[in-house]
């Protein structure tokens, strides 16, 4: 079954539109983007990190985090990637155990970041990270395993270096991690149309970007040629937003329109609950 979800999966970022790549953070979230007609799914790491009370960062004890990865997976039928941030380990060994567990948990695709959280250095060097992604592919060809691998840069994402030469480390990254291995490179922070026209005719393999206020239309995004967009922590905020909401309106209005106005009744939300396997 899942080299069947992993061939689907791939199969998407071969579609001449970009399709969007929603993040989930519980079962419940990604069972309503399956309903609402989403072909995969892809897991926040800040928002089930927020959700269990943890900081972003690799702060949430791994076996927490692929707990959740593992019910996600269950209760759904389309694809899951897992978003394993800088791959919760030091080194390339380390990393591909993190990439077992995943495996192991149903997931056909994973995102990891060049981000490492330290101030001090808050990119990984180049060749640590190649090595990374080169020992995940090649721990998947030994073991006969299909995974995804979306590599991702935080060079735009933290603002790193100067702006003027931004785009050209970011080509060198990019271009690295896809002879490394890399199936799809991540670049989120970039949303201005003329950069990503460029960064578009450097780069072969399947390009993904972080949706943003400013990001151009997914009508443009696919005249461009790029194969997804992901909507991160965005869906997560967003309902936590609500929730801030709904408790202004108590304690400000003494109302409660926020969480009763056109919501999902408890049958229908027990249902899907029922649904997942």
């Amino acid at each position: 079954m899942s080299m069947n979800k992993e061939k689907r999966f791939r199969h998407l970022h071969e579609d001449s539109s970009t399709f969007v790549l929603p993040n989930a953070w519980d079962v419940i979230s990604a069972k309503m983007f399956e309903e609402g007609g989403f072909k995969a799914i892809g897991t926040t790491s800040a928002g089930i990190a927020a959700s269990l009370g943890y900081p972003d960062g690799q702060q949430l004890p791994i076996d927490k985090m692929i707990e959740v990865v593992e019910r996600i997976v269950d209760a759904v039928d389309v694809p899951v990637s897992a978003d394993i941030e800088a791959g919760y380990g030091e080194t390339a060994e380390e990393v591909v155990r993190t990439v077992q567990k995943i495996l192991e948990a149903g997931a056909v695709g994973i995102n990891i970041e060049d981000g490492t959280g330290d101030l001090q250095h808050p990119i990984n060097d180049l060749s640590s990270q190649t090595e990374m992604i080169s020992a995940i592919k090649e721990y998947c060809r030994e073991n006969d395993e299909e995974l995804f691998i979306n590599a991702r840069t935080d060079l735009y994402w933290l603002k790193i270096g100067d702006p003027s030469t931004r785009l050209q480390r970011a080509m060198e990254r990019v271009k690295a991690y896809e002879v490394a291995g890399a199936d799809c490179i991540f670049v989120p922070g970039l949303y201005d149309k003329e950069t990503i026209q460029k960064l578009r005719a450097e780069v072969s393999c399947p390009i993904n970007l972080l949706i943003h206020p400013c990001l151009p239309s997914l009508k443009e995004l696919s005249e461009i040629g790029i194969e997804r967009v992901s909507t991160g922590s965005s869906p997560f905020r967003a309902t936590v937003t609500l929730l801030k909401k709904m408790s202004e309106e108590i304690h400000n209005n003494q109302t409660f329109h926020e969480m009763t106005s056109g919501v999902l009744t408890y049958g229908e939300v027990a249902e899907l609950a029922d649904r997942t396997t």
